[in-house]
């Protein structure tokens, strides 16, 4: 049996345990960066940026995080955590995740999701958040990757 290790974040902007400052967006997000570098450097197998769309997280955007990283590191392999897809185009899904692909030199993941709450994925901009129909909206995209 094999396994493998990694680490994902949302890039949460919260309190320094220690000093109760909190850090800026801009910080936080060289931090998510330096996050996938270190754990590239240490041999994790993955890197995982998830998407939130709060004002106190910086993974609102988690493939231009993603690019990002694929110029940072050498081979750790690149995953959302979670794509929702159910707030997303599966075009725009595949491009993003096909120029993340081409940045890292194969190493891009998509782990698909539908979204949870009301704050991550506002009502009015839900298409049909059945879990079944999320999972015909995810084979769509697979279907364009062939």
């Amino acid at each position: 049996m094999t396994f493998e290790i990694g680490i994902m974040t949302f890039g949460e902007v919260t309190a320094d345990p220690t000093t109760g400052a909190v850090r800026s967006p801009h910080r936080r997000a060289r931090e998510t960066i330096e996050l996938a570098e270190v754990a590239d450097e240490v041999g994790l197998d993955v890197f995982g940026m998830g998407e939130h769309h709060r004002s106190d997280f910086v993974g609102s955007a988690p493939t231009t995080m993603l690019a990002a990283a694929a110029e940072a590191t050498k081979r750790i392999r690149l995953a959302s955590a979670v794509t929702v897809l159910s707030s997303d185009d599966p075009v725009r899904v595949w491009e993003q995740f096909a120029t993340i692909d081409l940045l890292s030199a194969g190493r891009a993941e998509i782990i698909a999701g539908r979204g949870s709450d009301d704050v991550a994925v506002p009502p009015r901009f839900r298409r049909g958040t059945t879990a079944p129909r999320v999972l015909r909206h995810g084979c769509d995209l697979t279907a364009m990757c062939r």
